[in-house]
């Protein structure tokens, strides 16, 4: 079953990942796969908050009050880019969460 982002999930980084800092932005290596991931300025801050757990509206609101960017958007695209970092096992969600039905 795949978990998805509820309001009040708590979003913290996988432990089998590795990252540095390049030029401002963040190039990431996720050790079981080998595949290597470039996060953007925005991607990287959110992957800094993470660093720690937080929940979905913690990250919002440092996204909003950091970049010019309507609610809307902003959340649309980070619960996108989030669920895209469960799903690739990048980040792990503590606590509240939804799942659904397991792949067929």
């Amino acid at each position: 079953m795949k978990r998805r982002l509820s309001e009040r999930s708590r979003i913290v980084a996988g432990k089998e990942q590795t990252s540095c800092d390049f030029d401002g932005e963040t190039v990431m290596l996720d050790t079981r796969s080998g595949r290597y991931y470039g996060l953007n300025e925005v991607a990287t801050m959110v992957w800094d908050l993470v660093q720690q757990p937080r929940t979905l509206r913690e990250i919002r609101e440092a996204v909003q009050a950091q970049f010019n960017v309507t609610a809307e958007r902003c959340d649309s695209d980070l619960q996108a880019w989030l669920q895209d970092m469960v799903d690739e096992g990048l980040v792990e969600i503590e606590g509240d969460a939804t799942e659904d039905e397991p792949d067929a």
